[in-house]
């Protein structure tokens, strides 16, 4: 059970202040890959939550792993987010102030494909024509087209 998980059991559904990495990774066209959350039925940028004794870096690349089944080899760190605009209502109630550590993955090894329970599917989209995206994911992008996150 991870770290969040075992939290829940004393808190409940109340806030927590989750952190967690993202990992943006591009293709050749420079679109991003996005993951069809199971959760919530809207798309997002691969990442999850830290777990105890793990490194933010470690962080990164077993969520992509997990996600997307590919192996991150080189990341670079581009910022960290958090505040009102990360707050996060999960569908079952639970509460999460998220702090983000944001990633672009420079290089990474194997092939994209759903590797666990919370993608539906994966999939590149150009930074000009999102799908609905998850309230997060959402954010970055605007910042992304607004110039406030260079990649």
């Amino acid at each position: 059970m991870g770290y969040i998980m075992n939290l829940r059991k004393y808190v409940g559904h109340e806030p927590l202040i989750g952190l967690g990495a993202t990992t943006m990774v591009f293709n050749e066209k420079n679109e991003i890959l996005l993951n069809l959350r199971s959760d919530t039925n809207t798309w997002g940028i691969p990442g999850g939550s830290m777990e105890l004794y793990e490194t933010i870096e470690e962080t990164a690349i077993r969520e992509l792993k997990e996600e997307a089944s590919i192996l991150a080899t080189d990341l670079e760190l581009v910022t960290v987010l958090s505040g009102e605009d990360y707050y996060f209502e999960y569908p079952n109630g639970d509460k999460m102030c998220t702090v983000i550590v944001l990633f672009k993955v420079v290089d990474y090894k194997g092939e994209i494909k759903v590797n666990d329970a919370e993608s539906k599917q994966l999939k590149f989209f150009s930074l000009t024509d999102l799908p609905n995206m998850e309230s997060r994911a959402l954010h970055i992008m605007n910042l992304i087209k607004e110039g406030k996150i260079s990649i």
